[in-house]
């Protein structure tokens, strides 16, 4: 049985986009907001107070923010699956749970977000 892996958090990371299938989405952007969950090791930085044996929460916002300001997608199903395979190229990272929030999706009727949480580990 594998040992219970620490977790490093990001809530609330929040970048203006442009993705969407409607045109107007398109054409005039809004704020995504994305969480995520990275799970992993953190004996080693622990014990050693090194960030070299850690992952770096800086440089994966960085790369989260270039996913929600970068190339346009339809879904953001495929957002997140794309900020999720950018975590995993970190090899500290064993498991990332990713959610991207669209608070304002062109959605009739009153709500607070809509958001698609996924998981995705190391093969």
């Amino acid at each position: 049985m594998s040992e219970p892996l620490d977790r490093i958090s990001l809530t609330g990371l929040s970048a203006f986009g442009y993705h969407g299938v409607f045109d107007f989405e398109r054409r005039e952007g809004q704020t995504f907001r994305v969480d995520l969950v990275l799970e992993c090791d953190t004996r080693e930085a622990a014990n050693s107070d090194d960030l070299a044996h850690t992952i770096n929460y800086a440089e994966i916002a960085e790369a989260v923010y270039g996913h929600i300001t970068g190339e346009p997608v339809d879904l953001i199903e495929t957002l997140a699956a794309r900020i999720a395979d950018s975590c995993l190229e970190n090899a500290r990272v064993r498991v990332v749970h990713v959610s991207v929030h669209k608070p304002l999706a062109p959605i009739d009727g009153a709500f607070d977000d809509v958001s698609v949480s996924i998981t995705r580990a190391r093969s």
